[in-house]
């Protein structure tokens, strides 16, 4: 009985231990990075040094348009120093400002929201395969998950695009999503009442 019991602790002793840090994944603005929630809890959560970790975000940056949203991936090592890993801008924000409207469809099996080409397709794809997670993936494959994408956002792929034709249509949209955003309000005053 004791060989087993001596054999076990020198086995436990013997094996290496490993680390298992959780990811910490989130959307920062481009150069915004600040110590003010729900940044600075979610550092603060996780032992990193807040004002260190903003700085070295908007140094790194600092080249990027102000306010675009950079996915960002942190992990903490066991003494409190961190590995931070920044992606390509979200596959959303690319079709929206290729489609040059502000919001996805409310529902995007029942109106379109804007147009885009293959070519602004192919470019998004383009950008997006230098993330770490698609870096293995074909362009081809990238461009079917951008395309189901697009559809959730009610964004619609065509071969071409006129621009007065398109002018038009984002200005019939933009009625459509200021009803819309009148509708939701009343619902929402609608709703206070009852719970008052």
């Amino acid at each position: 009985m004791s060989k087993s019991v001596s054999r076990l602790k020198a086995l436990k002793s013997a094996t290496v231990k490993i680390e298992h840090s959780q990811w910490m994944m989130t959307n920062i603005p481009a150069g915004m990075a600040t110590a003010g929630p729900p940044l600075g809890s979610m550092l603060g959560q996780r032992n990193i040094n807040i004002a260190t970790f903003c700085k070295d975000f908007n140094e790194r940056t600092a080249e990027v348009k102000k306010g675009i949203p950079i996915p960002v991936r942190v992990a903490v090592n066991p003494d409190r120093s961190y590995t931070l890993i920044m992606h390509q801008p979200p596959v959303t924000y690319f079709l929206k400002q290729a489609a040059g409207i502000e919001s996805a469809a409310m529902f995007s099996s029942r109106e379109i929201a804007g147009k885009i080409t293959r070519k602004h397709l192919f470019e998004i794809a383009k950008i997006k395969s230098q993330d770490p997670p698609l870096q293995h993936k074909s362009l081809q494959e990238i461009c079917n998950s951008i395309v189901g994408t697009a559809r959730t956002c009610g964004i619609q792929i065509v071969d071409k695009l006129d621009k007065e034709e398109y002018a038009q249509f984002l200005e019939e949209r933009r009625a459509i999503v200021e009803e819309q955003k009148k509708e939701l309000m009343e619902r929402k005053e609608a709703k206070m009442l009852r719970t008052a």
